[in-house]
Parts: structure tokens; sequence; C-alpha cells
């Protein structure tokens, strides 16, 4: 910021703001040792089992990385799970890092690998008790169509694992 600049009210005086460009590329197995904030070592076992699908051509999956390619955000896109449609699915951004335009720049991205494969539509669910997501969503221009029970194993911190049971809102965009 510049001198003459006032500072967001939501900024203590002395706060700067930095700048760094992101690009954005496909994970790499050896990309999960760093994106432990992504989720449970479960999870990870998970994307790299997705990494597999990638090599054989099924899904995308996308690392947005600062300049020492490491990644801050993270996500897939499965073409298998509905004709005609990319899925979006998995997304995850460093939570410092959050509500900075990295999880729109990564949903962007996935659309264009939509697009890539000569698909017109994207899209995704997002569970009913994340407004935050689904609010993006929207703005990006997703329009919900209907509801769907989901269900994953999750890890809790003592490596036991428990059935997550939740209900998502389906959404979908014209590519």
């Amino acid at each position: 910021m510049g001198p003459h600049q006032p500072l967001p009210r939501d900024l203590p005086a002395d706060a700067s703001t930095i700048a760094v460009p992101v690009s954005v590329r496909d994970l790499r197995p050896q990309d999960l040792p760093v994106c432990t904030w992504s989720g449970s070592p479960l999870h990870l076992r998970s994307v790299e089992r997705e990494l597999l699908r990638a090599t054989a051509g099924e899904v995308d999956y996308l690392a947005v990385c600062t300049p020492v390619d490491m990644p801050v955000a993270i996500g897939g896109v499965d073409y298998r799970a509905a004709a005609g449609a990319g899925t979006i699915w998995q997304l995850a951004v460093l939570p410092a890092l959050q509500s900075r335009g990295l999880g729109t720049l990564l949903i962007r991205a996935a659309e264009q690998r939509i697009r890539d494969r000569g698909l017109r539509r994207a899209e995704l669910g997002v569970e009913e008790d994340n407004p935050r997501a689904r609010a993006l969503y929207e703005r990006l221009g997703y329009v919900a169509y209907g509801r769907e029970p989901d269900a994953w194993d999750e890890e809790a911190p003592d490596g036991s694992v428990r059935r997550h049971d939740t209900m998502c809102v389906l959404m979908r965009r014209e590519l």
C-alpha cells in the first residue's frame, strides 16, 4: 500500500499487504506431504488414489501454487461421476489463505479443464451446513438443482475412523 492510501478498516495500522503470484498445475504425488492442511492422513491417501485415476485420464487433480511451487489450494474434476459433465470435488484452500480468491482461481481452472475435454457443464455438491462455500459457488454462477445424501470416512486426530454422513446441495453451471 502506498503512503497516501488508507488502510482497510479490518487491518491494524501496522499491517502490510503482500501480493504473491500463483500458478495452477496438476497436483503430483510428491506434493502430498505439504498438503496436510487439506485433510487427515486418510484423506491424503484418498487423494493419492485419485492421482492414479488422473494418470488414466479419468480425473484432473489441480494445485494452485506459490512461486516456490508449494500448493496452497487443491481440488479435482471427476469425468466419470456425471454423464456429459465434469464434477468438481475435494476442493481445499490453505486455511490461512481462505477468502483471498484462491478457491475462485481453482474453480475457474477446473472449469477450463472441463471445457478442454469438450464438455459444457460443471457440477458439484456442497454440504448444506457449508453456506460460505455455497455462496462462493453461487457467485460463480452455479445453480442448485437438487439434494443428495453423501458419506465418507473421516479420521480423528487419534487415528480412529468414523463415517461422516451429510446432505449435499447439488449445483451446476453451464460453461
